[in-house]
């Protein structure tokens, strides 16, 4: 799902009026301006009575806009299905222009019983009328300002969002929260309304997947709701898609006569005295995200442990360092020796190198070394990015299939630039080393990026907090090795539904119980709730953020 700026969403919906719709213009709206109107607001009221059935009076706030034209369609068929609605509009109606004064003219025409108050000063708003819209809603439309907003707010909004947060009444926003700039890739707004949930149109704005639009204790739901654009309209320069959209790849049914050789042998090296869990941690998840195979190739110290992990995983002893005291028991350059490599690498689909690989001399050595010496589809993670500190130059994946999976810290490593350099335009810089190393380069943190070779960003927008613990790496890393294991020529997808699939676990593991006490291996248990979702829901809805099946 391409992300869109705001221009080019008002682009979107123009070539949509120019050339008709492809969904049944509504009888009711015969201009497809009227039509494009009346889906969205039709859109933000299924979804209030879906998520929000049990509650009855709804205070719909709308500006002059466009967006308050969304909110007169809204409120007009909330009140046909019996709700109690007061539309409280921050302006004269004179005022109201084009669509927005049609479906305003609408809503009176059509839900007679419902409530009209007008406020379009802070004195008004703070009358009798106005304090009754606020104090008996038991839910609020933020219908007042949409994509064309530009910061900062001003005049009566900026009183009506104040007023928002002095109350815990649920706010569902159509297409923004008012005063969130749809272009912005900030992940807060200070000057925004609160928000719940919220409903947007045709496809999201850069705001949508880059920013915490709903308030910290909401249930954080920001969904997609088509309304009648045909897919060519649809264009971006951006050259950014969303991350959830490559989860199809893993949501086809197996085929009957299926065997694990159709689904890949993943290879997890990693792993070192007094470091077992990582590559245990790492292997568990390859096995969790349908590899057909895992081997986890460990210093033979730990196989033991490791070994531990499940039945089902096969386990490759490697030499290792001498130990002396804490330190020693790391993979040995002697596993570059090509006998012992070519068994350890005969039949294997994809590996994955780094999780507690250390950072001792002869583990950097070999890690460097088996990146040179193979060209099979492989994972860097960890200790094998810190491998290549100063040498960045020589990670090169054309031809083959390379990926990288640093946080900001190994990304600075990697580029000799400062955490605070690495976070200042995450974007362009995982954008400009994709392209320049030929590589997909995972970049975690907040709203992970994966950045590939042709210069295309996915966002991702699963996780949360809970993921900031030791552990969390090596779980991903063995899922990306999974899924790469099982989908070999579709890498961009296969990295893509990986990223998303860790975080949608970690998000139903949180659903569970309280993010402080949730382990990486946690996000494990949960991956086959990950897999079963869905992102788009039976009305036709793509959630972006927030779990459809909580509901």
């Amino acid at each position: 799902m391409k992300i869109l700026t705001a221009a080019e969403m008002r682009e979107t919906d123009r070539l949509t009026i120019e050339r008709g719709m492809t969904s049944a213009t509504l009888p009711s709206a015969t201009q497809p301006s009227n039509a494009l109107m009346e889906n969205a607001g039709r859109a933000v009221a299924s979804f209030v009575q879906r998520q929000h059935g049990a509650w009855s009076c709804v205070t719909v706030l709308c500006g002059k806009g466009n967006n308050g034209g969304d909110g007169c369609v809204a409120a007009r068929l909330l009140a046909e299905h019996g709700w109690v609605v007061t539309l409280l509009l921050l302006c004269q109606p004179d005022s109201l222009a084009g669509d927005a004064a049609t479906m305003f003219t609408r809503f009176r025409e059509d839900a007679p019983y419902a409530k009209l108050v007008i406020a379009d000063n802070e004195a008004a708003l703070d009358g009798e009328e106005a304090g009754e819209a606020f104090a008996s809603a038991e839910l609020f439309l933020d219908a007042v300002l949409g994509t064309g907003f530009k910061p900062p707010l001003r005049g009566v909004a900026v009183a009506v969002r104040e007023k928002l947060a002095t109350l815990k009444t649920p706010v569902i926003a159509v297409d923004l929260p008012s005063g969130w700039d749809a272009d912005s890739m900030e992940q807060s707004s200070p000057d925004a309304f609160r928000a719940s949930a919220v409903v947007t149109f045709t496809a999201p704005k850069l705001a949508h997947v880059f920013g915490h639009l709903t308030s910290p204790d909401a249930a954080g739901a920001v969904v997609v709701a088509p309304i009648g654009s045909p897919e060519d309209t649809i264009r971006s320069a951006t050259r950014v898609v969303w991350s959830g959209s490559s989860k199809a790849v893993a949501e086809a049914p197996r085929p009957i006569n299926s065997n694990k050789g159709k689904f890949g042998h993943a290879l997890l090296i990693g792993g070192a005295w007094g470091k077992a869990g990582a590559p245990s941690m790492a292997a568990l998840a390859a096995l969790r995200a349908g590899a057909g195979l895992v081997t986890a190739a460990v210093p033979l110290s730990i196989v033991n442990t490791v070994a531990r992990v499940a039945p089902e995983l096969m386990i490759h002893p490697l030499d290792e360092t001498p130990r002396d005291g804490a330190r020693g028991g790391s993979v040995s350059r002697a596993n570059l020796n090509p006998t012992n490599l070519d068994a350890m690498l005969k039949k294997i689909t994809v590996l994955a190198i780094g999780p507690g690989l250390s950072t001792e001399p002869e583990a950097a050595e070999f890690a460097r070394g088996i990146v040179q010496r193979t060209k099979l589809p492989i994972v860097l993670d960890a200790d094998a990015l810190n491998a290549f500190e100063g040498r960045a130059h020589e990670l090169n994946g054309s031809g083959r299939t390379m990926v990288l999976t640093p946080h900001p810290g190994e990304m600075a490593r990697l580029t000799g630039l400062t955490v605070k350099e690495v976070e200042a335009d995450r974007v362009g810089l995982a954008r400009s080393f994709a392209t320049e190393h030929h590589l997909t380069l995972v970049l975690k943190g907040w709203r992970t990026l994966v950045a590939h070779p042709d210069g295309t960003i996915a966002v991702n927008t699963t996780g949360n907090p809970s993921m900031a613990k030791g552990g969390s790496g090596d779980i991903l890393t063995g899922i990306i090795a999974a899924m790469l294991a099982q989908f070999p020529h579709q890498v961009a997808d296969a990295v893509n539904a990986a990223v998303y699939l860790h975080g949608l676990a970690a998000d139903f593991a949180v659903r569970d119980q309280e993010e402080h006490t949730v382990l990486a291996t946690d996000t494990v248990a949960h991956l086959w709730r990950a897999f079963r979702a869905r992102v788009n829901d039976e009305d036709g809805l793509t959630w972006i953020c927030g779990l459809a099946s909580a509901r």
